[in-house]
């Protein structure tokens, strides 16, 4: 039996969609817009609504972008944050966003990162999270978003990775309304 390959790969859309390779996104407001349109320009690709990007934290490059894949590709794991973290990774060259010569990286995320997207996040190496709509944002339309420690953002700050929620926060919460209200698909597993 031969086993399917799977590459990560992002739509064409997404490319004309960011103004250009290695942009600069000055502030971290300016960042949360990218990223929100990135979930918002998902959803008019029949994606899911969530985006996020890595950066480097302190000139605001951007390094990847991330949407979430899931419903394109029929695999349950490819979210906005997965994708954006194995981008990254790839153009870096290395595992280890925090290796040795290495910014320090950002992950911003139009939603706080479900348990497997928090998960990923120690391992890859960023060493700072941004958020905009919470994860009861996203579980008040029907996602699930695992179990998550309680006291995650304590864990995180043992592990030196800093955390910012709110950004944007209405902003982000209503492109989750929009695909619910434009009949988006709840993808949970075993509904």
């Amino acid at each position: 039996m031969t086993y399917p390959t799977y590459t990560v790969q992002l739509p064409e859309w997404v490319y004309s969609f960011i103004p250009e390779p290695k942009s600069i996104f000055s502030t971290i407001e300016e960042r949360m817009e990218l990223v929100i349109g990135l979930s918002a320009q998902n959803i008019r690709h029949e994606g899911g609504p969530f985006g996020a990007a890595i950066f480097e934290r302190q000139s605001g490059k951007l390094i990847a972008p991330g949407i979430n894949l899931v419903m394109q590709t029929n695999c349950s794991v490819v979210h906005a944050e997965i994708v954006a973290i194995i981008l990254a990774q790839q153009l870096v060259a290395n595992f280890d966003l925090s290796a040795p010569g290495f910014p320090e990286y950002e992950l911003v995320s139009s939603t706080e990162p479900c348990a497997m997207c928090l998960g990923s996040i120690p391992w890859s190496g960023i060493s700072h999270l941004v958020c905009g709509a919470r994860d009861e944002d996203a579980r008040s339309i029907g996602f699930d978003e695992g179990e998550k420690p309680p006291k995650w953002l304590e864990y995180f700050n043992s592990r030196s990775i800093t955390v910012t929620r709110d950004i944007l926060r209405t902003k982000a919460m209503a492109v989750l309304q929009q695909y619910v209200d434009e009949g988006g698909i709840i993808y949970n597993g075993r509904q």
